[in-house]
């Protein structure tokens, strides 16, 4: 009895963080910072700062396959091919075998995953824009789905707060629909962007070209490089881990905070199998793990739970987590956990060649775009679709590649590809996707995973409204180019896609005003388990058009905060 005991106290902890990626990295650093200890769990492998980053500084002709895609590599990543993130082998391994993490699919799904310390915050593309306060009153002021429970003016100090710690490279646009933040210096447009710019500014009233506003630090602080951090080196290879800490992710930023406290454990190869609900106590006292490798279980406790595992995760393990008081799994008396999936669908636009610029390049690799913020149905514009859309691209020269698909042959050949090629510009096409009750996920009743977790079953697509959206999104960017002096434009629509492509899955535990309705209140609590937080994409009401991550931030250092105070106050 005393061996349990002192066993019980062992694993006992102030708080548990599932997940370690940017949300999960977010969580342990407030936590932490405001003296609780906590015990981070991560599913997969450690990957630590700089030293696995294996890829991070090779050639291409150092890779083993000189970057290109194996049989094995199609059969293993079948979902991530879909993507085509997965296909480089200059950062394949930062992503997940799709054949060792089976899932299935009723309408197609492409569910990228990422299961080692810092999740995708390695991987993701570093775009970080505010919602606005319109996306905030969206739901209700169109009639779809649920109201969101908070305004902009709930998060916008919780924006401020992280976008400063995170390091966000931006311009200060004045724009209502894109609100401004707290930003270091934009990184800076090329010749060719530039004049785009000023075309579509001035033929296009309404519309705007911007600088992309990207979590890298272009000029970094004191507290950023007493983390580590440095400047972006203008290297483009962030996807590989970046050594320099430049752009925001766990272990570059988040991670090294936390553990400055003291306060942090980080245990690895947990996979959090279910919250512990306690009948007795009618209260959440902890979760139960299975270790990836030996698969031995393991429970630990704590009075806060915060999950972070994912949108699609956190959600299974909601749904695994079943009990006489919650029967169809904890949290889900609203049967709304699962669904809503959203994402954000891309795959069209325009590209086009600029003419007349053959003496101009750029200096380095900048490893960020142009922004076109949303304009339609906005002020006075309506479409017979509801929210919007916004582009990301960006204009550069051919590099030596193009000989792939040239005809030549010998020294007059390989000169010529020496010398830059043509200025081609691509604005690609990000637009909202409508929550959806019927796009959902759910868990098989009888085939399990190698750990014996039940399989996830994905039946989501995109509607109606995304696909009269995408038409607009693919003529106004055509449209565009060509009144900015673009040659040979090309129009793209490639409606094989799926849900998931863009990486951004959301809602399957929505935040609400009304526990029959949604998952969780106001402060990201599950309704009836207030002791447990979710705050990863799985909270989100509703999508807008914008890179979600920033969104993720706010909000988790927002019920960070508000968890510490409830548990001062005796109410958790």
């Amino acid at each position: 009895m005393n061996l349990n005991i002192k066993a019980t106290k062992q694993a006992t902890y102030d708080a548990i963080v599932v997940g370690s990626g940017i949300s999960g990295g977010w969580a342990a650093k407030e936590l932490t910072e405001k003296g609780l200890k906590v015990l981070m769990l991560e599913r997969g492998r450690d990957i630590k700062h700089i030293e696995d980053y294996k890829t991070a500084t090779l050639a291409p002709w150092e890779l083993e396959h000189r970057g290109r895609v194996t049989t094995v590599a199609k059969e293993e990543y079948w979902a991530g091919m879909r993507t085509g993130y997965t296909a480089n082998e200059e950062h394949r391994y930062l992503f997940e075998n799709d054949k060792e993490n089976p899932y299935k699919e009723t309408r197609g799904f492409d569910w990228i995953r990422a299961y080692h310390t810092g999740g995708r915050s390695l991987l993701w593309g570093r775009q970080s824009y505010r919602l606005n306060a319109a996306d905030f009153e969206a739901n209700a002021k169109d009639g779809i789905s649920v109201d969101w429970p908070i305004r902009y003016s709930d998060i916008a100090p919780w924006y401020d707060y992280v976008e400063k710690f995170a390091g966000i490279s931006g311009a200060k646009d004045g724009l209502d629909v894109l609100p401004d933040g707290n930003f270091l210096p934009p990184m800076q447009m090329n010749c060719v962007e530039k004049t785009v710019k000023g075309e579509i500014e001035k033929k296009f009233a309404g519309r705007h070209v911007i600088m992309g506003r990207a979590a890298h630090l272009t000029q970094p602080q004191g507290f950023h490089t007493e983390l580590g951090r440095a400047a972006c080196q203008f290297r483009n290879m962030c996807m590989r881990g970046c050594p320099y800490g430049a752009y925001f992710s766990t272990q570059s930023a988040t991670l090294p905070a936390a553990r400055k406290t003291g306060n942090l454990t980080l245990i690895n190869d947990a996979i959090v199998s279910e919250v512990i609900y306690d009948e007795k106590a009618g209260k959440v006292t902890g979760v139960r793990i299975i270790d990836q490798n030996t698969m031995e279980s393991r429970e630990y406790y704590a009075k806060i739970i915060f999950l972070n595992a994912s949108a699609i995760a956190s959600a299974s393990i909601l749904m695994n987590s079943k009990s006489k008081r919650f029967a169809n799994g904890l949290g889900n008396e609203s049967d709304q956990l699962g669904r809503n999936i959203m994402d954000h669908h891309l795959a069209v636009g325009a590209r086009g060649t600029m003419p007349g610029y053959e003496d101009k390049y750029y200096f380095g690799r900048r490893a960020n775009g142009i922004y076109v913020p949303r304009y339609r149905n906005w002020g006075t514009d309506k479409r017979d679709y509801v929210r919007g859309f916004g582009y990301q691209g960006g204009a550069s020269r051919d590099s030596w590649g193009r000989g792939a698909g040239m005809d030549g042959f010998g020294a007059d050949f390989k000169k010529q590809l020496t010398e830059p090629g043509a200025w081609n510009m691509n604005l690609g096409g990000f637009g909202e996707m409508l929550p959806d009750e019927k796009n959902r996920f759910t868990l098989h009743p009888t085939e399990k995973d190698k750990w014996g977790l039940p399989v996830v079953v994905f039946d989501a697509a995109y509607g109606d409204n995304e696909k009269k959206m995408r038409v607009d999104m693919m003529n106004d960017a055509a449209e565009m180019l060509e009144a900015a002096g673009l040659t040979n434009v090309t129009a793209y629509n490639d409606e094989s896609k799926h849900p998931g492509i863009g990486i951004h899955e959301m809602g399957t535990a929505r935040m609400g005003n009304d526990p029959k309705t949604s998952v969780l209140n106001k402060h990201n609590q599950i309704w009836d388990a207030k002791n447990v937080y979710i705050t990863d994409g799985a909270f989100m009401t509703s999508a807008s058009c914008v890179n979600p991550s920033l969104t993720y931030m706010a909000m988790t250092a927002r019920a960070a905060d508000h968890a510490v105070k409830e548990l001062k106050k005796m109410n958790l």
